[in-house]
């Protein structure tokens, strides 16, 4: 009886374990796509030649935390300008056809990988010889590197509390297992049983309401995710442009192996702890 509400209470714990990790994971997931389309923009001195702002673009492209660097040239600038400034008057754009006044806004466009390298970077770009100037949103930055920062920790503090919940279920399961079979420890030890005989059977049952405690919630959340994205996708998609879901596979590529492990390790210490501290042999 201890046992099966040991199973049910862990499974309760890895289950709650495993939807939060499945939405830390998307957390994660849309920050990053966040991250990544934060933009940094680098201009050049006036008449800069355009080897020096070849050898600017090497030189960024190997620093950390640069995802990708795409060169915007004056014609491109101009005409990207020309669309959104002139959108609703497109004829006004014909008087500057040969002189575009743009012609020293050349610049580079810088996709980050990891926006907590922002601050660096723009330090680092300019000292360069040629930059004129370093446009970056420092406020953006600041908000995702904080949030991620927060989804990390509270990620860190409801695991440790799952896992003492469950150590401490476990533990009580072997305890009062030892106390319920005292008498017939007593008898095996005295027809010569070994210390390791006699422990070893609670070792196992508590590596067993680990695994069956851990793989009936992982299963559960397999399907419950499975069917929550495909239905979210079907029935609301104007919302699959904010909320990306990762695929099943990708989630439980972590989670499978995590969860198993993480309900054999709970269920081999909880036991183990606990029979060196009660079971005298």
């Amino acid at each position: 009886m201890f046992s099966l509400a040991s199973i049910a209470t862990m499974s309760a714990c890895i289950f709650l374990f495993g939807l939060f990790f499945a939405l830390v994971q998307n957390f994660q997931n849309m920050i990053k796509e966040a991250e990544e389309a934060v933009t940094m923009i680098v201009y050049f001195e006036k008449d800069t030649p355009q080897e020096t702002m070849d050898a600017v673009g090497r030189e960024i492209q190997t620093r950390d935390g640069v995802g990708r660097v795409e060169f915007v040239t004056a014609e491109q600038a101009w005409d990207s300008f020309k669309v959104g400034y002139f959108e609703e008057r497109p004829e006004l754009a014909e008087g500057f056809e040969d002189d575009n006044p743009l012609v020293d806004y050349a610049h580079y466009e810088i996709y980050l990988d990891d926006v907590s390298q922002q601050d660096n970077l723009v330090t680092y770009i300019q000292s360069l010889a040629g930059v004129r100037r370093v446009k970056a949103s420092k406020e953006v930055a600041d908000i995702l590197v904080g949030f991620n920062s927060l989804v990390g920790y509270v990620a860190v503090s409801i695991i440790i509390l799952l896992l003492c919940v469950s150590v401490f279920l476990i533990s009580n399961t072997v305890t009062i297992g030892i106390a319920v079979r005292k008498e017939e420890i007593g008898i095996m030890k005295l027809i010569g049983a070994t210390n390791s005989f006699v422990k070893a059977p609670f070792v196992v049952e508590g590596i067993l309401i680990g695994i069956i405690g851990a793989a009936l919630p992982l299963g559960l959340l397999y399907y419950l995710y499975n069917s929550l994205t495909r239905y979210v996708a079907g029935e609301f998609d104007v919302l699959t442009g904010f909320l990306a879901f990762l695929p099943v596979e990708e989630v439980f590529e972590i989670l499978l192996p995590a969860g198993l492990l993480l309900g054999v390790g709970i269920g081999f210490f909880g036991s183990f702890f606990t029979i060196r501290k009660h079971l005298k042999v």
